[in-house]
């Protein structure tokens, strides 16, 4: 699916841009799909923005907020094909260098129009480390982006440091992970400008990071987080009702942390 030219970037620097995975029409229905899906959801029971003390020095204090849905599959049929997707799994297949490659979970983030929350730079390893770090994130824009509507930014090359120092914080029981906002600020970060129907893949030892959205357009995404089945969870953490589902190939060593209660 992809070029020899597009693995060795992802390599070098831990993350690619894909613009031919799904055609216009899926690409609209996907997003109808997306809008409808969030009309009908109370919103004050959605949101996700983090908290503390960075995450106000770099909201400058506003009231921002992000709205967010976990397991989209489960409330219509048309994410269960974009998970499915054989462009899409081929072109992961390249990436993940495996043919086993089975869902972590998967979650929309809303931010709204003049007060979409940022985020700060961070690794996703931190909120579920894996030993052989195969997790990768796919970043479905679903409108154009870029940072003044709250578009993604990345530091390209730093999943090669391997796991960094967290120095997130606890906040209401729940754990918010971070790099140093001082050493990593997402202001000497490299955004990403994407069309719609654009797919942002990237390590989860990436730092990454989004801006605030200032502009008078929401910045919808869907994002996807894979993992190798022959990978293991390092901590008990991050459980998801859908964890564990074989999108390619097999499962050999299938493990009962894996949400595989239902299979005997």
């Amino acid at each position: 699916m992809l070029t020899k030219e597009q693995v060795d970037f992802y390599r070098e620097n831990g993350y690619i841009k894909l613009d031919n995975i799904f055609t216009e029409e899926e690409i609209n229905e996907i997003s109808d799909e997306y809008d409808e899906l969030f009309a009908r959801k109370q919103h004050d029971n959605m949101r996700t923005e983090w908290r503390g003390k960075d995450m106000k020095n770099l909201a400058k204090n506003e009231n921002v907020l992000v709205l967010a849905m976990h397991n989209l599959q489960f409330h219509s049929e048309v994410f269960t094909r974009l998970l499915m997707n054989k462009k899409f799994l081929d072109a992961m297949e390249d990436i993940m260098q495996t043919h086993n490659i089975l869902l972590h979970h998967n979650k929309a983030h809303l931010k709204p129009p003049e007060k979409g929350a940022p985020y700060l730079m961070h690794q996703d390893y931190h909120y579920f480390p894996f030993k052989n770090h195969s997790m990768v994130a796919a970043f479905f824009n679903l409108e154009d982006t870029s940072p003044e509507n709250g578009g993604l930014a990345v530091y390209p090359g730093s999943h090669k440091l391997g796991p960094l120092e967290d120095a997130g914080v606890v906040d209401k029981g729940e754990s918010i992970h971070y790099v140093d906002p001082e050493k990593y600020p997402l202001s000497g970060a490299t955004p990403i400008y994407a069309k719609k129907g654009d797919i942002v893949v990237f390590s989860y030892l990436l730092l990454h990071g989004s801006y605030v959205n200032k502009s008078d357009r929401p910045r919808r995404m869907f994002l996807v987080q894979l993992m190798s089945a022959d990978d293991e969870p390092l901590k008990d953490v991050h459980k998801s009702v859908g964890q564990g589902m074989v999108l390619r190939g097999r499962n050999v060593k299938r493990d009962a942390s894996m949400a595989t209660r239902f299979v005997q």
